[in-house]
């Protein structure tokens, strides 16, 4: 079983459900398997090239929400290079090595393919989840940014009731 949330880093909607996301993730079933992706376009570019840059280098985890916050709390406009540098710098990342991380295959190739999911599921708003594939729900289509893990929640029992 697969979920995917389709992310943008700008999106106040994705802040304001990323900590009910991170406390889902602890407690969803062991059969799921949870992916982020971060939304393709070309003024989104810099962010999904940070995601998967900060993932190459191991640190995904440790700055996923600092990069939230940045962007939400302090105003940096990470979409910047210099202001991403000076951001890199002021939180322990070397931005030669950012730099460097950045032009590798693996980052190009998943900032490539964030691309191609981004345009095969045809995502047009942020934050969208969808199950298996088949089924996506938004906040707008599940009532609201409190209801979008439950209705992801039903989302995963109608497909193993699919499966069955």
């Amino acid at each position: 079983m697969e979920v995917i949330e389709f992310f943008w880093y700008g999106c106040p909607h994705c802040y304001a459900i990323e900590s009910s996301v991170n406390a889902w993730i602890k407690s969803k079933p062991a059969d799921v398997v949870f992916k982020r992706v971060p939304t393709y376009n070309e003024s989104w570019a810099p962010m999904v090239t940070l995601y998967y840059t900060l993932e190459a280098m191991g640190v995904l985890d440790q700055y996923h929400q600092k990069v939230f916050d940045a962007i939400h709390k302090d105003h940096v406009n990470l979409n910047n290079a210099k202001k991403r540098d000076e951001w890199l710098k002021a939180n322990g990342i070397d931005p030669a090595k950012y730099a460097e991380v950045e032009k590798s295959f693996s980052v190009v190739t998943n900032v490539n393919r964030a691309k191609q999911l981004t345009q095969s599921y045809k995502v047009d708003a942020v934050p969208r989840f969808f199950v298996n594939g088949k089924y996506w729900t938004s906040a707008d289509q599940a009532g609201g940014e409190d209801k979008l893990l439950l209705v992801v929640n039903q989302m995963i029992a109608q497909a193993r009731k699919e499966k069955s």
